[in-house]
């Protein structure tokens, strides 16, 4: 067998692997043999048929055996010696098909495109510039966590005294009736709360029971718009008989002690409150701002190091992003087959990204490699029960998963990768700035 190896990028290399005669007559003679033996041709007992009538019969099944069995370890020895660590299957094309007409008789070449992983050459990893902003807790931030935990204490309380107002939640029982298409199955659902003048809520509900009591009952024409949100709905006018049940207010506790004490025993008082909501907002602050901060370094490090990186791999990381997309989607409620979603533009626009994340995930590979960047079996395992944790599932449960899909050694890999971005951060040159918010948007857009 004879190979010649030519590259065509630093993550693509072919090889063009000629085929001897005298090995393909071997296969030829053997896998003939054995169909011979065993084949029924029509004049002949089974098994006594010339060998050139079998390879006549069965010329197209003798030939696929031949090469099924030639071509995968020629593709494997040649891929051994030019010592290639191959990504993916290789992509195998014949190139003298007309010697598959007379096996044997003249050589089988092809070619073999193998992608590999390019030489990443290291350059200027430490001393990367990078600027740290870090966004200062306000007495206004407090102040709104406050209202946010404040409407979140609210109670709902009847309205006896007055007829329903904007702002008030109506509960109502409704019978629908679809005006242009009557066949339709009618809408029926009780409880519903309506808050009058809520977002979301069409206007025809607004108008209609702003001003009613329990007991009322009230007849209205709904006309959803072509691009309301339910597509049973969109583009449909309804015909509304709604009895009202109830009528409700939200209302907001005093901001006290006691109302901070009802919130955990933690808190004694208002003030211990907003203590401790300062000292949670300081944290994920000074979270975002080591976070920008290492997206920064990692910009520094990938505008330094261009090189091409495995196609494979990038859409590999494309369809993680995709998936992870999708995911987030379903948890919203949104059904991903929204035939309003264009998937292939996404999937182009994400191909962008990662790329970044193949490059980048390389480079700390490699610098982890320079800097003999180990990572134990303790920190892996407390990786694990970190796992566990945040999805609250047994250690043990997280571990055989992840054991079963290899996640032991893609969790080693990722550390590994954090700790080299650790050692780049330990090592950067950074500048405190005062923080901005059109500094921090000029720089993620830059």
């Amino acid at each position: 067998m004879k190979t010649e190896l030519v590259d065509v990028s630093p993550t693509r290399k072919e090889i063009k692997i000629e085929i001897e005669p005298a090995q393909i007559r071997t296969a030829y003679d053997r896998i003939s043999e054995r169909y011979a033996k065993g084949a029924s041709v029509p004049g002949f007992r089974r098994g006594h048929a010339p060998r050139s009538v079998v390879r006549t019969r069965f010329k197209s099944e003798i030939r696929t055996e031949v090469l099924r069995e030639l071509l995968p370890d020629a593709v494997n020895t040649a891929i051994g010696e030019h010592s290639l660590a191959a990504i993916g299957e290789p992509d195998v094309q014949l190139d003298n098909t007309e010697a598959l007409e007379r096996l044997g008789e003249e050589p089988i070449t092809f070619k073999v495109g193998v992608e590999v992983f390019p030489e990443v050459k290291l350059d200027k990893y430490k001393g990367l510039e990078a600027v740290r902003r870090t966004r200062p807790v306000e007495e206004s931030d407090v102040d709104k966590m406050i209202e946010g935990l404040r409407d979140a204490s609210a109670s709902m309380q009847p309205v006896e005294d007055r007829a329903a107002e904007i702002g008030d939640t109506v509960t109502v029982n409704v019978l629908g009736k679809f005006v242009d298409e009557p066949e339709e199955e009618e809408i029926k659902a009780d409880d519903v709360d309506v808050v009058i003048g809520g977002e979301g809520v069409q206007q025809e509900f607004t108008d209609n029971l702003q001003g009613t009591k329990p007991d009322d009952t009230k007849s209205f024409l709904v006309s959803y718009p072509e691009d309301f949100t339910s597509k049973g709905l969109a583009g449909k006018k309804v015909e509304y008989e709604a009895n009202v049940t109830a009528v409700k207010r939200r209302e907001l506790p005093e901001v006290d002690d006691e109302w901070a004490k009802s919130l955990g025993d933690e808190f004694e008082s208002l003030e211990t409150l907003r203590t401790k909501i300062r000292e949670d907002l300081a944290k994920r602050s000074s979270s975002e701002s080591d976070h920008r901060l290492r997206a920064d370094v990692m910009k520094q490090l990938l505008e330094g190091h261009q090189f091409e990186v495995p196609q494979t791999l990038v859409d590999q990381q494309t369809s993680h992003r995709l998936e992870s997309i999708v995911r987030d989607m379903i948890g919203r409620g949104v059904d991903p087959r929204n035939r309003d979603v264009n998937w292939e533009g996404a999937r182009e626009e994400l191909k962008v990204q990662a790329e970044e994340d193949v490059r980048a995930s390389m480079l700390l590979e490699q610098i982890a490699e320079e800097e003999k960047i180990e990572v134990s079996d303790e920190e892996v395992e407390a990786e694990i029960e970190s796992i566990a944790t945040a999805s609250r599932q047994p250690k043990e449960q997280v571990r055989a998963a992840l054991t079963k899909d290899g996640g032991e050694r893609s969790i080693a890999h990722r550390l590994r990768n954090r700790k080299a971005l650790d050692l780049l951060i330990e090592n950067a040159s950074v500048t405190e700035e005062e923080w901005s918010e059109e500094s921090v948007a000029q720089n993620k857009s830059s």
